[in-house]
């Protein structure tokens, strides 16, 4: 008995232990993993801190522990936000990617305006954004998403054509582009879709033959409202559930449509309803949906005689109606200026992605031009003081007053001064809120009467630019005379300065934080040139220009500037001194400058990287002064590579990775332009020289940052691609 009664209380004792521990559990694990929180901070921010979503915060916060309103978490890792029909206006921010564990992402029903960001989770099962005011174009990077099983981005007003976004989505099931402005033929990454099974692109703009589509495992097709032509093909014609109306095929007659019809009901308009798809509540109704969704079935031919007298009813009206709105802006705009502003990114109708426009020196501008439906109507009257008043003006950054910014800087002075380039000095600025930004007070000496003139709409274009690898404009001033940019301030300096001046060792920049710096500027590049249409040519790429903040991330700043290009005597000089340093020949001899020149600087930038050299210095001995010469017929040779490496790293590189990063600069500083690889080949060689360093075991905390400490493994570890 005695024995009993210890046990007992021994026994009681450890249940209570063991109770309390798992209580206490999920207080430990609450800590959500802080990119998930600044992710979601950022977006939290982009939505302009709606009340809706309870609990989010803009700092701070623990989105997992404390049960943020649509978020849920697998331990310390978001894995879903669905926040559907809380009237969310704002952005889609530009941090997403950061959110490595999401599966879901359903922000659809809102009011969510701007481009879709360029870099989205990776790890996406489900994508709903539909039934917004989306524009632009389908980003590349949703290409990436190999376990993407379901897109929705239907109502919304995205254009251009979709591109080969859709290569390696292999797993995607349901796909959704209805009810868009979507134009061109079907692309031909739609035969990877390989286990597709829904597929609606009712009323967009495509048009050419549906041949695309044959060899797709296809049960459900919407193809109604475009612009296809040719025949049908029989595969599809047998899809048990499939829409062909509104077309233009040489199949006999389409039917008449019904006026609006409305989306399938597994992704219905009930904004009481925040589950328009649920994993697997969608795919149950995948095969109904086009039943559901086509009036014509069961229809009497009363209905459909009612229906035809209707619709021409409904054109008449429209046409005259049209009439009326045309004779009406025909009298409007007699005593009106029209001009065509500036195109949000990724919505011009006449520019591919990859073209490379060849720009004169003196005249090199980006040109982003809005789409003919967002015509705006602009008028500048050149005032008394200076000022360029502007009616009705697209840009999205803040303006802001001299005065305001005087204050700021006091009266920009001297120890305000933080940088000074061709076009103008940048200054510091501490604002009352406790904002500190940097100003960039362009020397009008340095611009023509046109450059002047063309200020806003530079300032326009260069507030669309929205990448985490781009330094961000917050606002400008254009009054009394005066031009000033208004930037988020990075705190680190730049790249230039951290090779070349840093006089303590220890702050040296290690291997891996040059391999990052290296792809972060890569895929700024890659923005610019690939994903903005037109694209937009960086044009004074160098190591000045990218800044570092305290993580050591790369910031490209100047992006959009050459719209604001020195005069021509400013010009020449920055050729001669230029053409050996970061500028490519084929710009040395025409004045010539495309995509493929901005390539060209990247490479010797990344040869900056690898050397810690000046790209001009004449300080050295006159075959080591330009470092391009001096240094690309030896980036093939392994033992003249490691002579090459940047002292300050004392040994401390793999050589594998060395050699990677050497034949990259050798592909992006050839002399032909034309053999020189677009930065998304780039970008992808960079990615894969960083995943193999991250796949290994590592012995050092600081590898990304900065290096002064050699492990005895670090030459052991494979960095190679």
């Amino acid at each position: 008995m005695a024995n009993t009664r210890l046990a007992f209380p021994l026994h009681l004792t450890q249940f209570l232990s063991i109770t309390l521990i798992f209580a206490l559990l999920p207080l430990v694990l609450s800590n959500t993993d802080p990119s998930d929180v600044q992710a979601l901070q950022i977006l939290y921010n982009a939505f302009n801190s709606p009340s809706q979503l309870a609990g989010w915060k803009i700092s701070g916060g623990d989105p997992c522990g404390e049960s943020w309103k649509g978020i849920v978490c697998e331990g310390s890792t978001v894995v879903s936000i669905k926040i559907s029909g809380l009237g969310l206006n704002g952005t889609m921010g530009y941090l997403l990617s950061n959110l490595m564990s999401l599966k879901e992402l359903d922000l659809s029903d809102n009011k969510i305006a701007d481009t879709i960001p360029y870099q989205l989770p990776p790890n996406l099962t489900s994508l709903n954004i539909a039934r917004n005011s989306i524009s632009g174009n389908l980003p590349y990077s949703i290409s990436a998403m190999a376990s993407l099983n379901y897109l929705n981005v239907s109502h919304n007003v995205l254009s251009m054509t979709t591109g080969e976004v859709f290569s390696n989505l292999s797993k995607l099931d349901i796909l959704d582009l209805s009810f868009n402005n979507f134009s061109g033929d079907l692309p031909s990454s739609f035969g990877s879709l390989s286990n597709l099974s829904s597929l609606f692109l009712q009323n967009n703009q495509f048009s050419g033959s549906l041949n695309a589509l044959v060899r797709l495992p296809l049960k459900a097709l919407n193809v109604a409202n475009n612009n296809f032509s040719g025949s049908i093909p029989r595969e599809l014609i047998s899809i048990p559930n499939s829409i062909f109306d509104g077309n233009s095929f040489d199949n006999g007659p389409a039917p008449p449509l019904l006026p609006h019809a409305p989306s399938p009901p597994s992704h219905n308009n009930n904004n009481n309803n925040n589950n328009h798809h649920s994993g697997s509540d969608s795919h149950k109704t995948k095969g109904s949906d086009i039943e559901n969704y086509d009036g014509h079935k069961g229809l009497t031919t009363g209905a459909i005689v009612g229906i035809i007298l209707a619709s021409v009813l409904l054109a008449v009206i429209m046409a005259l109606a049209l009439v009326f709105y045309v004779r009406k802006r025909q009298r409007k705009e007699k005593g009106a200026k029209t001009f065509s502003g500036s195109l949000p990114l990724g919505t011009n109708n006449v520019t591919p992605p990859m073209q490379e426009p060849g720009v004169k020196s003196a005249a090199i501008i980006t040109n982003l031009k809005l789409p003919p439906a967002e015509k705006v109507i602009i008028e500048k009257v050149p005032a008394k003081n200076g000022d360029v008043k502007q009616m009705n003006s697209p840009i999205t950054a803040t303006p802001y007053t001299v005065a305001s910014l005087q204050s700021a800087t006091n009266s920009f002075s001297q120890e305000f001064l933080i940088g000074e380039g061709s076009i103008g000095r940048v200054y510091k600025a501490d604002f009352p809120n406790g904002k500190i930004m940097a100003i960039k007070k362009i020397d009008n000496a340095a611009l023509s009467l046109q450059e002047e003139d063309n200020f806003l709409e530079a300032v326009s274009n260069m507030s669309r630019l929205r990448h985490p690898n781009v330094v961000t404009l917050a606002g400008y001033c254009a009054e009394h005379g005066q031009r000033l940019l208004v930037h988020e301030y990075i705190a680190n300096g730049n790249l230039h300065d951290m090779l070349h001046f840093v006089e303590d060792s220890s702050k040296a920049l290690s291997w891996n934080a040059r391999v990052r710096i290296a792809l972060g500027t890569a895929r700024a590049l890659e923005y610019l040139h690939e994903v903005c249409v037109p694209s937009v040519v960086h044009r004074n790429f160098k190591s000045a220009n990218i800044l570092l903040d305290e993580e050591l991330n790369p910031h490209l700043s100047d992006c959009g500037l050459a719209a604001l290009t020195p005069n021509t005597e400013r010009q020449v000089s920055t050729q001669m001194v230029g053409s050996f340093g970061y500028s490519a020949p084929e710009f040395a001899l025409s004045g010539m400058y495309t995509v493929k020149s901005d390539v060209y600087s990247f490479g010797v930038v990344m040869l900056e990287l690898l050397t810690g050299r000046k790209p001009l210095d004449s300080s050295r001995v006159r075959s080591e002064q330009s470092l391009v010469r001096w240094a690309t017929p030896q980036l093939h040779d392994i033992d003249a590579l490691a002579k090459m490496v940047d002292p300050a790293m004392n040994g401390m590189y793999p050589a594998k990775s060395l050699s990677r990063f050497a034949d990259i600069i050798a592909l992006c500083v050839q002399p032909e332009p034309e053999f020189r690889p677009p930065m998304s080949e780039v970008v992808q060689a960079l990615v894969r020289l960083v995943q193999r360093a991250t796949a290994v075991k590592r012995r050092s905390s600081d590898e990304f940052g900065f290096g002064g400490h050699k492990t005895p493994d670090y030459e052991a570890i494979d960095m190679s691609f």
